[in-house]
């Protein structure tokens, strides 16, 4: 059993709010997933400057703590750039790079210089946090009430199928801005694993999830979109899920066939927001004028800004 949650602000008066709205909605799933969590935060101009490329990493990898300005000479020298050039902002465990550069280009100084590193996440206007404990506690390490943005996705875990560990904490960020939460487990992830080996994926985790978020990066990169890739993750993977998948414009939630794991989804003019269960959703301006409803099996609903 996990919790996730998600939210997509229409309206930019509601941007500052980001933060505090996502952290409660999270913390209210707590008991569905104490052990680890985590979430991606779209548009905070201080974790993901606007116009930078951004790569969010859990873990350096080094086995000590690691100075912030040591991290950024370290990185810039591996971008031919001035130190000034490259930004790191330290948030709980989590480093957070951004440069004026592709988000590749940093990601792959960052796997140059940290070749260990759990990097959580990449691409512009992107921010993943993620980490092993409670929600509530992590949410105040990262002091994630103070975030802002346009949109965020969040996760609690109960480990089933992996180790509790920073790889296996969800989001799953695996494509260039893309990101993926999931409540539920693939029966065939093992099997699916082996073909997207064979093409050449390379795995950071044991966690059936990452096998998911993985497929669905690749039928991106093939140039399918959100929806289409969906529909084909639901015609490939065996097992009981429901999916939440995000990038820098657009939110996506699709359940499986029996649709037996949870989900609500709530939409006003203000904002969309989905949720395992209704009172993550309680507190959010407005809800009780919300149209909300359970989304139907193998359905793709998907909205973009």
């Amino acid at each position: 059993m996990c919790g996730i949650v998600g939210l997509h602000l229409r309206t930019p008066e509601l941007y500052p709010l980001l933060g505090t709205l996502l952290s409660s909605m999270l913390c209210e799933m707590g008991d569905r997933g104490s052990d680890s969590a985590g979430v991606a935060v779209y548009g905070d101009p201080t974790w993901s400057p606007p116009g930078q490329g951004c790569v969010s990493v859990a873990d350096l990898g080094t086995g000590r703590t690691e100075d912030v300005e040591l991290v950024r000479r370290t990185v810039a020298v591996a971008l031919d750039e001035d130190v000034d050039a490259v930004e790191v902002v330290a948030v709980g465990d989590s480093h957070l790079l951004s440069c004026d550069t592709s988000s590749e280009a940093l990601l792959a100084a960052v796997r140059g210089c940290y070749p260990h590193a759990i990097v959580a996440g990449f691409g512009s206007d992107m921010a993943v946090l993620k980490g092993v404990g409670h929600p509530r506690v992590l949410t105040e390490g990262w002091a994630l009430s103070g975030a802002q943005g346009w949109q965020g996705v969040g996760h609690t875990r109960m480990a089933t199928e992996s180790a509790v560990t920073p790889s296996g904490c969800h989001p799953y960020a695996v494509g260039p801005g893309q990101c993926m939460v999931h409540n539920g487990s693939f029966a065939n992830h093992a099997t699916i694993r082996r073909e997207l080996r064979a093409r050449g994926v390379v795995f950071d985790s044991e966690n059936d999830t990452e096998v998911g978020a993985r497929f669905i990066a690749a039928q991106l990169s093939e140039g399918r979109d959100v929806e289409s890739a969906l529909k084909e993750l639901c015609a490939t993977f065996d097992g009981f899920y429901t999916l939440l998948v995000s990038n820098r414009d657009s939110f996506a939630v699709v359940r499986d066939a029996i649709a037996c794991k949870p989900a609500v989804i709530a939409e006003t003019p203000d904002w969309v927001a989905m949720a395992s269960e209704y009172r993550a959703l309680s507190g959010l301006p407005g809800v009780e004028n919300a149209r909300i409803w359970e989304p139907e099996p193998e359905v793709v609903y998907a909205w973009s800004r």
